[in-house]
């Protein structure tokens, strides 16, 4: 605690076992039971004062500290800083309170204070400043977000009732710059709006952000470790900022946002508590106009306001706000299916077949889906919200399902009609008898394979003759070629198999089950 009085004793304590036994500032702070520090300061006031050791006889205590504390007489006059612009660089970036100390004793060479009393005098003064001003945060360094405990009434116009809207709030570190809005709800795709909101209302993106352990927020709490929401997260990438969530149980951590927010309840909230809003647009209208009048309010302790000090000290620091806005996403861990597909939503979306039976991450918007394994994307498709159906990739399919899946309709239909207008016909009315035409591609394939070996003049006949006694299978004209019946003389008229007459001595008939 360099720079504080220590007794004469202690001070005689520390030069004698400096000087007189040579011992390290180290070895001499553990000795006193205070820091190097201190001795240090000490150290050098002796040297200022010119004493050395051992001291003069008849040195008593009272002239010695004058001498150690000559420069601290009330009647000198000195150069006082201006610790309020020590506190504004203080807020830059690479600005220490050495640097600062130094620029000031280059300009107050004579009558300067020295660095122990410079800075216990900064301390006193910050002393006076409430615990949120006192914070010293870089400039746009951190934002500090939260909900705050008191809401907004929202009057249903048609019903009457009445319903609380949360209160966003978002505060700068550095200038104490406050935003704030009101949502419909606490739940997740509010919190990442708001942020998106507060960036934009920034005009840019500062290097951390610190939010609550909120359960919004923080899917799993954790001293070392938390363990993020992964939207939350994305949208954290997507800004290119660092989420560092407070401390459980460490309101200090987060005391610019806890002022911001009783700034926000007293500033805003009291002054529209007589207010009827029928909507949350409404309230936001509301709060817009006073959060500006807010930020421009002047300190009461300090020159300037928010909105002068967020001009000069955050906005020339953040990071530029991203080319496009930040697309609300969602999140979920789905298992590869046997079919190499995964379902997000109620839909079934293609990954590569070799993630068959393997967990993934499936990230979806209100457009798009991205599938992730091990961190790489290894697909992505068009949203689609029809439940139970297939969206499919060629390039995810092995070699064989590929084939398959450039069979369609027409195409079987083409080729089967370069063999003739009955083979046409016939696989024609095979995919019409299934429920989905592609059950029955094998069947019309199988067909049109058996004009290889049988010619197409004996296919087309067979398929003919399929068609005229109504057996529309790949069996059976398969059966035909086989037992040559395509060859056959059909008989003018012959119609379709018809079933047997209700007299035949097989047929009970309808009066049998009466």
């Amino acid at each position: 605690m360099a720079g504080k009085r220590l007794s004469m004793r202690k001070i005689k304590e520390i030069l004698r076992l400096r000087w007189g036994e040579g011992l390290s500032l180290r070895k001499v702070a553990d000795s006193i039971g205070g820091s190097p520090s201190t001795v240090f300061d000490f150290e050098c006031r002796a040297k200022a004062a010119g004493l050395t050791w051992p001291l003069a006889e008849g040195l008593d205590d009272d002239r010695l500290e004058k001498m150690l504390f000559a420069t601290e007489s009330p009647s000198s006059k000195r150069s006082e800083p201006d610790f309020e612009d020590v506190q504004r660089e203080m807020r830059r970036k690479g600005v220490t309170l050495s640097l600062l100390w130094h620029e000031y004793k280059l300009a107050h060479p004579g009558d300067g204070y020295q660095y122990s009393r410079y800075c216990e005098l900064y301390r006193r003064w910050q002393g006076k400043l409430d615990v949120v001003m006192r914070q010293e945060h870089k400039a746009g360094d951190k934002v500090f977000v939260d909900w705050s405990g008191d809401g907004i009434d929202i009057v249903n116009r048609e019903t009457g009732e009445v319903t609380e809207a949360p209160i966003f709030v978002a505060v700068l570190g550095a200038s104490g710059y406050t935003y704030s809005e009101a949502t419909e709800t606490e739940k997740l795709r509010d919190w990442v709006r708001c942020h998106v909101n507060a960036f934009e209302f920034f005009g840019g993106v500062p290097f951390a952000v610190v939010p609550d352990n909120t359960k919004t927020a923080v899917r799993r709490p954790c001293f070392y470790e938390p363990d993020l929401n992964p939207t939350y997260h994305d949208m954290s990438k997507h800004y290119e900022t660092a989420v560092l969530p407070a401390r459980v149980r460490k309101p200090k951590d987060k005391a610019k946002v806890e002022g911001g927010v009783l700034l926000v309840q007293r500033w805003i909230l009291a002054r529209l508590r007589n207010h009827t809003f029928f909507s949350v647009a409404e309230a936001n209208e509301s709060i817009c106009e006073l959060l500006d009048e807010l930020n421009a309010k002047p300190f009461q302790k300090m020159e300037g306001s928010r909105l002068s000090q967020f001009e000069s000290i955050d906005r020339p620091a953040l990071k530029p706000l991203p080319s496009r806005r930040y697309e609300y996403s969602q999140w979920t861990s789905p298992k590869v299916n046997i079919d190499y597909h995964v379902v997000v939503k109620g839909h079934y979306y293609s990954v590569p077949y070799k993630l068959v039976h393997k967990r993934v991450e499936a990230r979806y918007t209100s457009t798009t889906v991205e599938i992730f394994s091990r961190g790489h994307r290894v697909a992505s498709h068009g949203r689609s919200y029809q439940k139970g159906r297939y969206t499919t990739a060629k390039e995810h399919m092995p070699e064989s399902h590929r084939r398959y899946a450039e069979w369609t309709p027409s195409r079987i239909l083409g080729w089967a009609q370069k063999n003739g207008p009955c083979t046409m016909k016939l696989t024609e009315k095979i995919m019409e008898s299934r429920s989905h035409p592609e059950q029955g591609f094998r069947a019309c394939l199988g067909i049109l394979r058996l004009g290889k070996s049988y010619g197409e003049d004996r296919l087309e006949a067979a398929c003919e003759r399929a068609l005229t006694i109504g057996s529309t299978s790949y069996r059976s004209v398969e059966s035909i070629l086989k037992n040559g019946l395509d060859r056959q003389r059909r008989i003018p008229g012959e119609e379709q198999r018809k079933p047997p007459p209700e007299d035949h001595k097989n047929v009970r008939g309808p009066g049998y089950y009466h």
